[in-house]
């Protein structure tokens, strides 16, 4: 699929082949200890926690980042018409 030279109209769900529901994926995390840092993980990222105004990434791909605006206009606009 990713292959073909025509964008393909179809729908791909991509999982693996071991199907697990979301009340078995939160026990896996918590028997591993994860499901905390999970919730912190998130609970600092409400508080800004992911904010970074360093400019890093600008500097080590040697240009400008695209805003996520232009970057969502721009994939909107490529994206093949809804049926």
């Amino acid at each position: 699929m990713l292959t073909q030279p025509a964008p393909s109209q179809q729908v791909y769900e991509l999982a693996g082949d071991d199907a697990y529901t979301l009340a078995e994926f939160e026990a896996a995390l918590k028997a591993a200890g994860l499901a905390a840092l999970l919730a912190d993980s998130g609970a600092g990222a409400a508080r800004g926690g992911l904010f970074d105004d360093s400019r890093q990434l600008s500097t080590l791909i040697g240009r400008p980042t695209t805003p996520l605006a232009e970057a969502m206009t721009q994939a909107l606009a490529q994206a093949p018409a809804a049926n």
